[in-house]
């Protein structure tokens, strides 16, 4: 298979990469012409657009913002509804509306393609890796032909139909967002209380409070970055898809809706730009306190690749 790469982001670029390291001819696209170089370097070929990339490959992979990126991809004057997908693959990480990306999936189906959902869970160090957590939906016969595509850039993890992926990235999100605010206060509390903050963590570890976040992004609240590396701004576009989610299902949704306001909080004070973790750092600045531990925490986005 010849593959295609649109979207050359955080998580994007260091996917694509691991596509070139299992062996693909691979085109990039990005709406940011600079997001190129670092592929093309390495022996990517660039793409002109969204329907370039279609024509040139067998199966493109999308991962961009979120799902009006997405409709641009598929709809736009230059995207792949107008050219030719009879017999082409669509994986599409992108995290996303299920409505809206199974409405695109039904046009990109109604004209010989084949779509696969393939949204991803873990940090941008799973992206560098290649083993991200991948929620995958679509046919069986389409799931396996692009088996080999999924692997190179994390796990494949069944999810049924198409649409299920996207359902499954979400709720996944809407834990994680939960489980981040809810750390600040704890660690907060526990210092205050007198425990300190870097013996807190290792006791929670492996323990009923324990979760990725818990193990993952803590040593970020120590090292003082709070992760750059997945935004703000990230972080409210997909809690909006979760309560859109939510309000479509009739779900209740107390604790969803505080996280939310929480990380608004977090956007309002520190910028959209500022680290996940800052949902923390407020709990931590109106204590008048400092949850900085002395520490070599290796940064998410500067572990090696294993090869």
């Amino acid at each position: 298979m010849k593959i295609g790469f649109i979207g050359l982001g955080t998580m994007g670029r260091n996917a694509a990469l691991n596509v070139l390291r299992a062996g693909f001819e691979l085109v990039v696209y990005d709406i940011r012409p600079e997001a190129f170089a670092p592929l093309v370097e390495k022996g990517a070929q660039a793409g002109s657009s969204p329907a370039d990339v279609l024509d040139r490959c067998d199966c493109v992979v999308t991962m961009v913002f979120g799902p009006k990126e997405v409709e641009q991809v598929v709809r736009a004057a230059d995207g792949f509804l107008s050219t030719d997908c009879r017999g082409k693959y669509w994986i599409d990480m992108t995290t996303s509306s299920p409505k809206v990306m199974r409405a695109l999936a039904k046009e990109f189906q109604a004209k010989g393609g084949h779509p696969v959902d393939a949204p991803v869970t873990g940090s941008v160090d799973a992206a560098i890796r290649g083993d991200m957590p991948m929620f995958v939906g679509g046919e069986d016969t389409d799931v396996e032909a692009v088996r080999p595509v999924i692997e190179a850039m994390g796990q494949l993890r069944k999810v049924g139909a198409y649409g299920n992926g996207y359902v499954a990235k979400l709720v996944n999100n809407q834990l994680w967002k939960i489980h981040a605010a809810a750390i600040g206060e704890a660690m907060v509390t526990a210092k205050l209380a007198g425990l300190d903050p870097a013996v807190w963590w290792e006791v929670m570890k492996g323990g009923a409070a324990d979760s990725f976040v818990l193990s993952h992004d803590v040593p970020s609240i120590f090292a003082g970055h709070y992760d750059p590396s997945f935004p703000i701004a990230l972080c409210l576009k997909d809690l909006s898809l979760i309560k859109e989610l939510m309000d479509e299902t009739g779900t209740r949704n107390e604790l969803t809706r505080a996280t939310h306001d929480r990380f608004k909080e977090a956007g309002e004070r520190y910028g959209l730009g500022a680290g996940e973790m800052t949902v923390c750092k407020i709990i931590e600045e109106d204590a008048g306190i400092d949850l900085r531990v002395a520490g070599d925490w290796v940064k998410p986005w500067e572990v090696a690749h294993p090869g």
